[in-house]
């Protein structure tokens, strides 16, 4: 899992206060399928959700060796994939530095691990941002062949759609540089907290810490919920919150990216991300976990999240549906 963000890499700008919803676990209908209860579990996006999608599409090349496409695992991907030499990839572009636009430019870790598997797989990958609401709809209903945009593994998610173990985070707290409100993340109690709206963060995490202050006659934590994880950032850079809570690379992240941060405690709940994948598409879930399998092995995997400093976060199996 993410403990730091050391190594150099690029260091594009941040978006700011320019994002759709993220990071949600999800009340819906998929299909004839009514999946209730699928709350936050681990961290990252903990959602399978409908929602309006507010797409846009930026087409990315794989970016791999020349001749490093198996031909086996490509065979392995629908007929029309094979066809169009396209894998459509949905992701909800607001989670840096896991996914998130530069101008019109979809980019992030995801992103450049999902180019890796493309080029393994002998296609291209073509990312489509969207609502994180409509992602896994958007799977299900063939909008996408696949999406990847921190989605957390977890048993009710996995009931719907196939999910490929790719990467392993965990939660992590941050303060204003020197942590001058003296927070501790174990006694929080009656201090506001900023967070993304939906997370595994903020629809389990905060909601159990509170119970604790209660049943201890202390005053609740106040939550600060947004739905851009950028807006939670800033309201405690402007001193609206006295902490910040996100998955641990982003946390890291934000500190790294922002003067006047700093990250408080230690990492926990650490739990893997997972690619989505269609529920009846088997052959292609077993595809993305070889190929994940091989650019692990040919080593890029690690220069994928290398650049952005999440080396720690690496796993060296990636099963499908763990």
């Amino acid at each position: 899992m993410v403990h730091t963000v050391s190594a150099p890499h690029p260091s594009p700008e941040v978006p700011v206060l320019v994002r759709p919803p993220a990071r949600r676990p999800f009340l819906g209908a998929l299909g004839a399928l009514a999946v209730l209860g699928l709350t936050a579990a681990g961290c990252g996006s903990d959602s399978l959700s409908g929602g309006t999608s507010s797409e846009t599409t930026s087409g990315s090349a794989s970016a791999a060796p020349s001749g490093s496409a198996d031909a086996a695992l490509r065979a392995m991907l629908p007929q029309s994939v094979q066809d169009s030499g396209k894998l459509r990839v949905g992701t909800n572009a607001e989670y840096a530095p896991n996914e998130f636009l530069e101008g019109s430019t979809i980019k992030g870790m995801d992103i450049d691990v999902m180019n890796a598997v493309a080029a393994k797989l002998g296609v291209t990958a073509e990312f489509s941002n969207a609502s994180f609401d409509s992602l896994i709809t958007g799977v299900s209903g063939n909008r996408y062949d696949a999406a990847i945009s921190s989605f957390t593994i977890n048993d009710e998610r996995k009931q719907a759609v196939n999910m490929v173990q790719y990467y392993n985070a965990g939660t992590q707290w941050a303060t204003k540089a020197g942590n001058p409100e003296g927070i501790d993340p174990e006694d929080a109690c009656g201090k506001t907290v900023a967070v993304q709206s939906s997370t595994t963060q903020s629809d389990d995490d905060l909601p159990a810490r509170q119970q604790a202050c209660t049943a201890a006659g202390k005053p609740q934590i106040q939550v600060l919920a947004f739905e851009s994880q950028q807006d939670a950032t800033n309201a405690l850079l402007q001193g609206r919150a006295q902490a910040m809570l996100a998955d641990s690379p982003i946390a890291a992240y934000a500190v790294k990216q922002t003067q006047g941060l700093e990250l408080v405690g230690d990492i926990y709940d650490a739990a893997p991300y997972g690619i989505v994948v269609p529920k009846d598409q088997t052959a292609t879930a077993e595809a993305i976990s070889k190929a994940l399998q091989e650019v692990a092995d040919d080593g890029s995997y690690a220069a994928a999240l290398g650049t952005w400093g999440a080396e720690d976060g690496a796993v060296t199996e990636f099963p499908v549906n763990p």
